[in-house]
């Protein structure tokens, strides 16, 4: 039986005005369950978002680690082009930008590609897939002999790692209930500091080291995570709106069933029905699912948005204060210190992320958690530029650093997290996995271009900002928040559909928190008036 009979039999089956009522159902079920009941009802779905998200660890343990090499003596002293003026070998500007940024490219064209296959495939093949490959890639930059072939391992290995940022969110946001999916999407968000956390521990840990391994350790632990995640994801379900969307109910009411715990009160038919409904309303309303239809009509609004809030990331001065070992080693630290901070600023991040699950996302919409944030952390790297004035005096440099600090515990409160889940929620389901790819790469682009100019920021042999540069990114953060002001909608608590219907009606970015919502029924809901 084709896939398309067994679409025309299910909607035979459950007819229009009944297909209504059942998600009539299942909308006010999600709405009014409890986070406490939506974790007793989902626990596998928690369990496998879970699962997913810890891919993205690699890319988190990545990001730091090459980053943070650059003030590592043996890895300088194998890779560096010159030495400086203290007789420390030092990688040359030029190199630092080019193999910094060498997964990123990777990364861009990785998450590209995770559209295509993600649509043909699911996300459950092209994630194992993908972390087979990367086993392989791995090789390249743990026997890397030269700079050169380094950055080839690095480059290649950024094709898995963007298929694992792009999946994460998007398999989370189609498995669970609406007052779950901001925890779990920003949950991979965690991910990425675990990741980081454990880098630094790894890099705190051998910098005394005087041989190779120092840094060939670092490259071997990342074969662990493919070691146990690729037999755990192989028993994953795949995401029930991926399997509607190619028409395929009767895996979807199986895979929906897997996620959710047989004695909760949840119905699965009615779950289904919704998805197969909101499905059918997309199909009325969006132009296709390409990545051209993502910038067409209602959905250029919402890919722009997710673009801007990944970007924002980027653009919030993560290159400089996120990654700030180089930063502490120009201002005058010791190489202790300046390894010492990195993990106790990463610990900072970790519990930044715990804070605002708990203490904020339950109580503080989307939109505000991110605009104080960005304004916040603006403000931060304007201080840290005007510090900068006085670095004759010891303390500074140790102020300066402390502040890149706190902005790495105010950017997980917000930014950091929001970045990853926002994208998710302002797509629209037929087209989440293309915007969140196109969101992502979104921050490769500005990643890249940030990643070229900030060691030409901080190496001593170029521009020499030292803290100076938080001018520079205090600007970028400013001008951020004062674009998400004008245009960053509320979608907490918001269903897919309500959203749909807001973004349809063209709904003013102010008004989309206190906005009601009018879903009609029928063939004339379908396509939301217009």
């Amino acid at each position: 039986m084709s896939s398309e009979k067994t679409h025309d039999d299910h909607l035979e089956i459950v007819p229009a005005k009944e297909l209504d009522d059942h998600t009539s159902d299942a909308l006010r079920t999600e709405r009014e369950l409890s986070t406490r009941d939506a974790i007793r009802a989902y626990p596998m779905a928690i369990f496998w978002s879970l699962a997913v998200s810890m891919c993205v660890i690699m890319e988190g343990y990545d990001t730091i680690l090459i980053g943070n090499f650059y003030a590592y003596p043996e890895f300088a002293k194998k890779y560096g082009q010159y030495i400086d003026a203290h007789g420390n070998h030092q990688l040359s500007a030029a190199w630092q930008a080019g193999l910094g940024n060498c997964s990123g490219i990777g990364c861009f064209f990785g998450v590209m590609l995770n559209g295509y296959l993600v649509a043909k495939w699911g996300q459950k093949r092209v994630l194992v897939w993908a972390l087979v490959v990367l086993s392989g890639l791995i090789f390249i930059t743990f026997f890397a002999p030269n700079i050169i072939v380094l950055a080839i391992g690095q480059l290649l290995c950024g094709l898995p790692w963007g298929i694992f940022a792009s999946s994460a969110p998007a398999y989370a946001s189609e498995v669970l209930p609406m007052n779950l999916r901001v925890y779990l999407t920003s949950y991979t968000n965690m991910c990425f500091i675990i990741g980081q956390l454990i880098a630094a521990g790894v890099l705190a840990g051998l910098v005394h080291r005087t041989d190779e391994w120092a840094y060939r350790i670092p490259f071997a632990i990342q074969w662990a995570w493919p070691a146990f995640l690729i037999p755990l994801l192989s028993f994953a379900p795949e995401s029930p709106w991926h399997l509607v969307r190619v028409g395929r109910l009767d895996e979807a009411e199986h895979s929906l069933r897997r996620l959710q715990r047989s004695s909760a009160n949840v119905d699965v038919k009615a779950t289904l029905a919704t998805i197969v409904h909101t499905n059918k309303l997309e199909e009325e309303i969006t132009a296709g699912t390409s990545y051209r239809d993502c910038f067409r009509g209602i959905e250029r609004r919402r890919t722009i948005i997710a673009c801007v809030a990944f970007a924002g990331q980027v653009l919030s001065g993560s290159s400089f204060a996120y990654n700030s070992t180089y930063f502490f080693q120009q201002v005058g630290l010791t190489t202790d210190a300046t390894y010492n901070l990195n993990v106790g600023g990463t610990g900072l991040a970790l519990s930044g992320t715990l804070v605002n699950w708990f203490c904020l996302m339950p109580y503080v919409g989307r939109r505000r958690i991110y605009l104080y944030g960005i304004f916040s952390m603006s403000m931060i790297l304007f201080l840290i530029g005007i510090l900068n004035v006085w670095t004759s005096k010891p303390s500074v440099g140790m102020t300066q650093a402390v502040l890149t600090l706190v902005w790495t515990f105010v950017f997980q409160l917000s930014a950091g997290q929001l970045g990853w889940a926002l994208p998710a929620e302002v797509s629209s389901t037929r087209l989440r996995q293309k915007t969140i790819c196109l969101a992502r790469n979104a921050y490769y682009i500005v990643s890249v271009i940030s990643g070229v100019l900030q060691p030409y920021f901080m190496n001593p042999t170029q521009w020499n900002l030292k803290g100076y540069t938080g001018f520079i990114w205090g600007g970028t953060a400013f001008l951020t928040f004062v674009w998400l002001f004008f245009n960053l909608p509320e979608t907490k608590n918001r269903t897919y559909e309500e959203l749909d219907w807001l973004f349809a009606k063209r709904t003013p970015t102010r008004k989309f928190k206190h906005a009601v919502v009018d879903l009609p029924q029928g063939e004339e809901g379908a396509a939301f008036g217009v």
